[in-house]
């Protein structure tokens, strides 16, 4: 079978407009960014008008994907009410960020690239040699010495205050000078962004090549739904993404906390209850009972409280981030939301917690989050088969080995690990108490699993 590439598509069927000039350098393009911003700009722009260039960070993989065809790759979208195919022609180059660092360079200091955006998931914003934050310092040098034109740079991680985390981050490790220009010129709105995107197997590749009736190495898989809202400060030109159901705002802080709290924060409890009992998917944890009864009382419980002074609504955005998990058309794998844990728990839970402690309250279904990620911990250290794919694996696993066989002595072992837990959670007593009883409960998921 033919490869996806220009030549080989049926014309009548998909007709692109003229290639588009790069005005966009997204780094980290993996398969949300191409379920996602990518979508969202190739509806957005007029034929010609915005292209892509997309930067890899750690592996060449997806570059070694999308250059044989030319940039094209397809969206297979799965919900109730179907499957549908889409063409997505919008990424002009791809740059593999560890073996062509100065074409990264060369692109951040074009006066044509007028937007980077970023989706290198939380670790992504650790300093060091390498890494996304030092690849973007040394353009942003480069774009200075080159003229210097104004350039807005626009994160898309789960963090919050994303935008304000990466400007203070860049200003933090830039030269005195560069970090003047910076401040003056370049500008860092914060964003939301929401869509389901489950790793691509070999089955939803033989799917789409009968649909398309060519192969498509890129192919990413994506929910129905999906969000993103952006704070409407930029530097200079921009895609009209609203035209593509964006929400430019002014403060995006309450969206921000509304998806960490609500739908990530089910998420990771989800998955890790879920792959202790077993299950391998988000949507067969979502269809246990007793799980969904978990989530739900994270959501009405614990969560919504915190969330009142923001103004939102919350339960019915609940109800359908709930529904969206339970799609059984998207296999979204346990394992694979559960991976990265140790820096997803602030703001997936911890925030939740502090709130409801600052209020009186112990808010016990997001603590048993808290308690499912240790037992989830303390199962991948004692060879389970469940993957520990995290950042601080080795400080977690040692402590957990460390650690005396009870409740109170594994919550003991990883409150103490300085890279997830503060001082604040880790003195308060009572919510040590409650994490010794809901590591109890969790460890009973693991038993029927």
């Amino acid at each position: 079978m033919k490869r996806l590439s220009p030549e080989a598509l049926d014309r009548g069927e998909h007709e692109f407009g003229p290639q588009a000039p790069v005005g966009i350098v997204h780094l980290g393009i993996g398969a949300f960014h191409r379920a996602h911003q990518a979508v969202y700009t190739q509806l957005a722009a007029a034929p010609g008008e915005w292209g892509i260039c997309g930067v890899t960070q750690r592996s060449a993989t997806v570059a070694e994907q999308l250059r044989p065809q030319q940039g094209l790759y397809s969206v297979l979208e799965r919900g109730p009410q179907g499957v549908r195919l889409d063409v997505i022609d919008v990424v002009r180059d791809v740059v593999d960020g560890s073996s062509e660092p100065e074409r990264l360079t060369e692109r951040l200091a074009q006066e044509q690239v007028q937007v980077v955006t970023l989706t290198i998931t939380e670790k992504g914003y650790r300093p060091g040699p390498g890494g996304a934050l030092d690849r973007l310092i040394t353009g942003l040098a480069a774009r200075r010495a080159a003229g210097g034109a104004p350039l807005t740079v626009l994160s898309c991680d789960n963090l919050n205050g994303n935008g304000e985390v990466l400007r203070d981050l860049v200003l933090e490790h830039s030269p005195a000078p560069l970090a003047a220009w910076v401040a003056d010129h370049v500008r860092f709105p914060c964003s939301m962004v929401d869509r389901i995107v489950p790793a691509t197997t070999a089955a939803d590749r033989a799917e789409a090549a009968e649909r398309l009736g060519l192969l498509d190495e890129a192919l990413v898989v994506a929910e129905p739904f999906r969000q993103w809202v952006i704070q409407d400060d930029f530097a200079a030109a921009r895609p009209a993404w609203e035209k593509a159901g964006a929400e430019l705002v002014a403060d995006v802080a309450p969206y921000e906390r509304r998806k960490l709290r609500v739908l990530n924060g089910a998420h990771s409890l989800l998955a890790y209850l879920g792959a202790l009992a077993g299950h391998t998917t988000i949507a067969q944890a979502a269809s246990d009972d007793a799980l969904a009864a978990a989530a739900w009382r994270l959501i009405e419980e614990d969560v919504a409280p915190t969330l009142a002074p923001d103004g939102l609504e919350v339960l019915e955005y609940g109800r359908t981030v709930l529904q969206r998990f339970g799609n059984p058309a998207l296999p979204h794998r346990t394992v694979q939301v559960a991976m990265d844990g140790s820096l997803k728990l602030g703001p997936r839970l911890l925030g939740t917690i502090r709130d409801a402690r600052a209020a009186g309250r112990l808010p016990q279904a997001a603590i048993l989050g808290v308690a499912a990620w240790m037992a989830y911990v303390e199962a991948t250290t004692h060879s389970t088969g469940l993957p520990l794919d995290d950042p601080h694996a080795d400080v977690l696993s040692s402590a957990v080995t460390a650690a005396p066989d009870s409740a109170a002595g594994l919550v003991e072992a990883l409150l103490g690990v300085d890279e997830v837990f503060a001082p604040d959670l880790r003195d308060d007593g009572e919510l040590r108490a409650a994490l010794v009883e809901q590591v109890q409960v969790a460890r009973s998921w693991r038993r029927k699993g």
